[in-house]
């Protein structure tokens, strides 16, 4: 039987940024050095396949120091922690290891400067993610408030209007961001922002990638786990750059078929924190069924790379 022709549009840059490679390789370069086992405050990053992955190799994943045994190496996860972690962690003796992304680690440092500058903080983000959570711990109770919405900004209530600062998550959406940056501007003339925008490049370029590819195609994937906040923000922009069908997908396994019938066209992408070997496997998922064509969408290239911690590259 001939099977139906597709083109899929396959966006690059996609997967694996450098904080993602450079945690991965934290744990694999820590199992390596101390053995196994190598315990991990909460998931390395958000993707099953890759926790599954190092947890096969020796890594034991827990929420809270208190899990972990005193005499045995723990890794902090690429989205930061609040600044108590660390401090309990060296109280106890504890060997460890922060993998937190240097470009979350850059948005704490501003954080703390504004703070000794003595203006209150905007934090844009979503409650209870990890990374918003470790960058409002980097300062005393109250000194971080939390908005999510343009909706948000109209209630928030500051200490003092003329001192105040924003600092943002790294793997928000990029439009989103600007209107609610615009609405504080609007709301708080004097308040400060960063130098230089606080979203990650890997995540602005992801989403550029997705609004290129999602004219072209008659329904999008996006490869990445349902708690990873960058995955999820790229279903949102391709839906909101015309693609009337976007879905998230773990793996090959999750894919809606039936909302698929009938389809000529396919975007591909994939979260920050998606191996290659996962948007493999969801195309030849689609070898399957069609006859199909790859075609790539470059929309920029990446040589970003990120030093693992000293105490990982001496020897033991």
């Amino acid at each position: 039987m001939t099977k139906p022709p597709l083109t899929i549009h396959l966006a690059a840059p996609r997967g694996f940024c450098a904080g993602v490679d450079r945690a991965i390789k934290i744990v694999e370069m820590a199992i390596e050095k101390w053995g196994a086992p190598v315990y991990v405050r909460h998931e390395i990053v958000h993707n099953k396949y890759v926790v599954d992955d190092l947890r096969a190799k020796g890594a034991v994943f827990v929420e809270e120091l208190d899990e972990c045994p005193p005499d045995r190496p723990v890794i902090f996860s690429a989205h930061g922690v609040p600044k108590a972690v660390p401090a309990e962690a060296a109280r106890r003796h504890m060997l460890f290891v922060d993998a937190t992304c240097p470009l979350v680690s850059k948005v704490h440092i501003e954080a703390a400067r504004h703070h000794e500058n003595g203006l209150q903080m905007i934090m844009i983000g979503h409650a209870g993610h990890p990374e918003t959570i470790g960058t409002m711990g980097q300062l005393p109770e109250g000194e971080v408030l939390l908005v999510e919405t343009v909706e948000d900004v109209a209630t928030v209530q500051v200490r003092d209007p003329a001192r105040l600062a924003f600092v943002t998550q790294t793997t928000l959406s990029v439009d989103d961001t600007a209107d609610i940056v615009a609405a504080l501007k609007a709301r708080f003339p004097a308040i400060v922002g960063p130098h230089k925008e606080d979203i990650c490049y890997a995540t602005t370029n992801r989403q550029e990638a997705v609004k290129a590819m999602a004219p072209r195609a008659d329904a999008m994937l996006v490869v990445g786990a349902p708690n990873s906040s960058n995955s999820k923000r790229l279903v949102e922009v391709g839906a909101r750059a015309g693609c009337r069908y976007a879905q998230l997908v773990q793996r090959a396994a999750d894919i809606d078929w039936r909302a698929l019938e009938g389809i000529r066209s396919l975007g591909i992408t994939a979260g920050a924190s998606a191996p290659e070997v996962l948007v493999n496997e969801v195309i030849d998922a689609f070898r399957d069924r069609f006859e199909v064509t790859v075609e790539p969408v470059v929309t920029a290239e990446e040589n970003v790379e990120f030093k693992v911690p000293r105490v990982l590259r001496e020897p033991a």
